[in-house]
């Protein structure tokens, strides 16, 4: 079926289930912000295909909510379902809750799939709701209904990180979760979130695209561990080194019937923020608390060898990159290659390296004007061949089993206007100001955010997306809490936190630029007014010279470019062959 035509059964059902809205958000079971195809029901609904947003199909209309990253994108793949674009974030648009008071009658039923929403997230809603005279149903799993030919759940191969990656037992890391949990008085606890199981458990796997995680729940009690996955997906090395650990497993679907069957005297406590609300509803006899995840908190903050895991992940997609950026050169000008034949030669140089398993993220590679969608994503359809003129916007990433990386660079494909020059100096001045930042410890990403912006804005220019995300260690390339942006994070930014430094500015029809590095939050330096921070800067690739306006940089500003470019070099070229230690160096250049 194509989008109208699933709508269409759909819109059906809920006339004769007497439902007047289904909300149908991005995510999985899992909380997951990328998620397998069986769980993309907002894309079988919607046709769009970004990894944010929200829609919700009225039986005459309906609407899908995201941010601006996907308003281009979004504005296009909407069409065939004749659903309308609610640009979030934006002044006047309406929340889902306000839009549905306005559109439906008073004791109207919006349905939900419980299994798709966080327990406070679902409470928040059903209160907005009721404040709207609109009733939440959560009974009922609609789409599960129409979505004939669904895709399987995958069943990848799950296996062990060694220690030497990690640089964390795992019975080290459950010592610590049950100490958690006995200062909380909690004899039991449900971990959801595919990322933090993986961490837990020193596991990965492949079930999700450019995700090295695997699909599961895990149960953490006082005296056991009880992993609820597919058995096929597990192989006698997983089951030795899950017996190593006296670690049980389940099949994935019981984990409901775990939670029924838990006694009266257990005392579980779930995330809320997290936990699903139709596991919190299978509970039927334990006592149920709210008991923050302490893997979430504790995993993005890295350890001395995961730190040396991203240094060494570093060297390695430096050395693809300036191999990859010395074929690029040569080959531009011969006409031959477009956004997607790009794309998969860079794939080539990463697998070249070693401990290389797949691509953190779907390569951006924007050309001209398709640089300033921000989450442009090349098709057969969108792709076009690359020119000697423009930006060529690249922000691609790996992941090793030392580390992941997301590393984004303009790119200069010929000559470039005083325009271009003055926008890209801009977002590379936000750049080094956010990297020589040296903070007192306890400040927030979000009060460091406007040192990336402050050149744009003093221009009348700014970006839309955040500035800086976590990344994981060989996990997703977006981690939490921290972040850099203008919203208001309370999480403090922690020594051995790894985040993006990624400012940019898009200039609709013409181009984009973004440059970004990741960056480890550090210690400087202790004394009478207290503890302050700073950046380590991770990445190791230059930014391209050609096209700066160098009058608009400072002296420190050229002085931390040279800097940087100077250990680019001193750190690549032991890895490379001559001829491209003498291309590097000419990119490395002092100003």
């Amino acid at each position: 079926m194509n989008v109208q035509e699933r709508l269409t059964a759909l819109r059906q059902l809920m006339e004769q289930q007497n439902v007047a809205a289904l909300i149908v958000p991005s995510t999985d079971p899992h909380g997951s912000e990328y998620v397998a195809e069986h769980w993309q029901e907002r894309q079988f609904v919607s046709g769009f295909t970004g990894s944010a947003g929200t829609a919700v199909i009225t039986r005459i209309g309906g609407c899908l909510w995201t941010d601006s990253r996907y308003f281009l994108q979004a504005a296009e793949q909407l069409k065939p379902s004749g659903l309308t674009l609610q640009k979030d974030g934006e002044i006047g648009t309406p929340t889902i809750s306000e839009w549905l008071g306005e559109t439906l009658e008073q004791g109207a039923i919006v349905a939900v799939n419980a299994a798709m929403f966080a327990i406070n997230d679902l409470e928040t809603l059903r209160k907005e709701l009721a404040d709207k005279g609109l009733t939440l149903d959560t009974q009922h799993d609609l789409i599960a209904q129409v979505w004939h030919n669904r895709p399987a759940l995958p069943k990848t191969r799950t296996y062990e990180l060694p220690e030497q990656f990690t640089g964390r037992s795992t019975a080290d890391k459950l010592h610590f979760v049950r100490a958690k949990m006995a200062n909380a008085h909690v004899t039991a606890t449900l971990f959801t979130a595919l990322d933090d199981i993986a961490w837990l458990l020193n596991v990965r796997g492949a079930d999700i695209a450019y995700n090295p995680v695997t699909i599961a729940f895990a149960a953490v009690e006082s005296d056991r561990v009880v992993v609820f996955i597919d058995s096929d997906k597990t192989d006698q090395a997983l089951t030795d080194y899950f017996a190593k650990n006296d670690i049980q497993t389940a099949p994935y679907e019981s984990v409901y019937d775990y939670l029924r069957a838990l006694p009266a005297t257990t005392v579980i406590g779930l995330d809320t923020s997290k936990v699903n609300y139709a596991l919190f509803q299978a509970v039927e006899h334990a006592t149920t608390v709210k008991f923050a995840s302490p893997v979430f908190a504790e995993k993005c903050v890295k350890n001395a060898t995961e730190l040396e895991g991203f240094r060494r992940a570093m060297v390695k997609d430096g050395i693809a990159l300036t191999r990859f950026m010395m074929w690029l050169e040569k080959a531009v000008p011969a006409g031959t290659e477009t956004e997607l034949s790009v794309i998969d030669k860079l794939h080539e140089f990463r697998t070249e390296q070693t401990n290389f398993v797949t691509e953190s993220f779907g390569t951006i590679a924007g050309y001209a004007d398709h640089g300033a969608i921000v989450h442009y994503s090349s098709t057969p359809e969108s792709d076009v061949p690359l020119k000697p003129e423009n930006f060529l916007l690249l922000d691609s990433g790996a992941q090793f089993y030392d580390a992941t990386t997301d590393i984004t660079r303009t790119i200069p494909l010929g000559p470039t206007t005083d325009k271009q020059k003055r926008d890209y100096t801009l977002v590379l001045k936000g750049h080094i100001a956010l990297a020589q930042a040296r903070f007192p410890y306890g400040t927030r990403g979000n009060q460091l955010d406007i040192l990336a912006r402050q050149f744009l804005w003093q221009h009348g220019l700014s970006y839309g997306h955040g500035t800086g995300h976590g990344v994981g260690h060989f996990l997703g390339d977006h981690e939490g809490p921290q972040s850099i942006r203008t919203d208001n994070n309370p999480t403090r930014l922690e020594p051995g936190m790894v985040v993006s430094d990624e400012p940019g500015v898009y200039i609709a029809g013409e181009y984009g630029i973004r440059h970004e590095n990741l960056v480890a939050v550090r210690d400087i330096e202790t004394n009478e007014f207290g503890r302050f921070l700073g950046f380590e800067v991770l990445t190791l690739f230059p930014f391209d010279t050609t096209a700066l306006d160098r009058a608009l940089l400072t002296a420190d500003e050229i002085a931390w470019l040279n800097n940087y470019h100077q250990m680019v070099y001193e750190r690549l070229a032991p890895g490379l062959a001559d001829n491209e230690k003498a291309w590097l160096r000419d990119k490395t250049l002092p100003l």
